[in-house]
């Protein structure tokens, strides 16, 4: 039986062939693109034009290492990245690929290696544009990623595990994935194969075109190997980021003034709903846009612009790259019926302290009185207080060295100016964290 049916996938392909010999591209009979010269099936041709743009990228510092000259930066991260304009020299990468760095290295497919500049980073996104001045350079062309389907083939360019340019070839295997711990969350879930080294490197369609930004892979044990998944920020999220970068480099992110939970089986049991995706509203500060829309605490969101809303972190998808002043439509669920709002994303000062009727939201952290204390419930990747190592669950405990002992309290002495000093309590000990305004 299995010879019947190999020598039936024989005969199929080879008629293929033949019908489509005079064929260079896919056609509606013949989908797979056929090289007539040399008579195979090849997507080369789409991928090679972009495969000039993908560059090695090499992130140097000071070396912690004996040296003959302890001040001569040292190669200390790697990965990959794209240009998608040669007229300007911009490239994107990762953040944690250059994250660190005093200096930065391109090495190009053509053999030049070029000293480059960063523009600007955003952690919130694990994105980071460079800059390289040169010649005669290659870009690739960038497709709305809103127009993927899973099952969508899917190609990852890199220079993997210390290899030259490398291609592999696999699906895209999932859309909107979320809940990785980032403030902004949309990714792309594919089973090309990503490695060490693959960060900051194009996903690219079946005809060559940017689909994505690889920036991480869900690996089943600690080698950090590929085990068939990995993550690409769409381009619908890097466009937003790299324009920003480019003409402020630095990202400005709106709000809408409702701190927000995911919806996982236990809440869902608790709140007696059927269904276990969405995003709760955990609390909502007076006067934002979140309150003049009408949302209300215990309002379960599960669309956002008619995107389907699978935790916290696929509505902040959607506002964090909404320009201050776009009008937004959520459906959320209340006491088991359906409803509707539309709000204005507003930019929210700085380092500002807004506080709720049951939380406290500043400096990219939520906080809510629980009965040990000043808990922290959230914090946003890429904000103040992910960059301090506040982390969720810690209980504060002294706000600039004085006990804090109610949420009205807290929020008072946060206002203040200068730098905020917490002293957090943590199942392993005390901690000091010092949130930079």
């Amino acid at each position: 039986m299995n010879r019947i049916r190999f020598l039936a996938t024989t005969a199929i392909v080879l008629v293929m062939a033949g019908a489509a010999s005079a064929q260079t591209a896919p056609s509606p009979e013949f989908p797979l693109p056929y090289d007539s010269q040399r008579g195979v099936f090849s997507f080369a041709t789409g991928l090679e034009r972009s495969l000039a743009a993908v560059v090695r990228v090499t992130t140097l510092g000071v070396s912690t290492g004996p040296s003959r000259d302890g001040n001569e930066p040292t190669a200390v991260s790697g990965g990959s990245g794209v240009i998608i304009d040669a007229e300007a020299g911009i490239i994107v990468t990762n953040n944690h690929v250059v994250e660190g760095g005093q200096k930065f290295r391109v090495d190009l497919a053509d053999g030049r290696l070029l000293d480059a500049e960063l523009i600007g980073a955003d952690l919130a996104t694990d994105l980071a544009v460079l800059r390289i001045t040169a010649g005669g350079l290659s870009e690739v062309e960038t497709v709305d990623s809103d127009t993927l389907r899973t099952g969508d083939l899917a190609f990852a360019v890199g220079y993997p595990l210390g290899l030259d340019q490398t291609l592999t070839m696999g699906v895209i295997s999932g859309l909107g994935r979320s809940g990785m711990g980032d403030a902004v969350e949309d990714y792309i879930q594919t089973d090309a194969a990503v490695n060490s080294g693959n960060s900051g490197g194009p996903l690219l369609d079946s005809r060559g075109r940017l689909i994505g930004i690889n920036t991480s892979i869900l690996s089943g044990d600690f080698s950090g190997g590929n085990d068939g998944i990995a993550f690409a920020v769409p381009t619908r999220i890097m466009m937003f980021v790299v324009e920003q970068l480019r003409a402020n480099g630095v990202v400005s992110r709106g709000g809408i003034g409702a701190t927000l939970g995911s919806l996982t089986a236990e809440r869902a049991v608790e709140l007696g709903l059927g269904f276990v995706r969405g995003a709760i509203v955990e609390d909502v500060v007076p006067g934002s846009p979140a309150e003049r829309a009408g949302l209300q605490r215990g309002d379960v969101i599960t669309r956002i612009q008619n995107r389907p809303v699978a935790n916290a972190g696929s509505v902040q998808a959607v506002v964090g790259i909404a320009p201050p002043g776009t009008a937004l439509t959520l459906v959320y669920l209340r006491a088991g019926a359906e409803a509707s709002a539309t709000l204005n994303v507003e930019i929210t000062e700085p380092g500002g302290v807004q506080i709720g009727t049951s939380a406290v939201q500043a400096f990219g952290a939520s906080f809510a009185q629980t009965p040990s204390g000043i808990q922290v419930q959230a914090v946003e990747g890429g904000s103040a207080a992910a960059a301090a190592d506040l982390r969720a669950g810690d209980i504060v405990t002294e706000v600039g060295g004085r006990a804090v002992s109610s949420l009205a309290d807290f929020g008072a002495r946060l206002g203040g100016r200068g730098d905020a000093v917490l002293t957090v309590a943590r199942t392993d000990g005390e901690a000091e964290v010092r949130i930079r305004r």
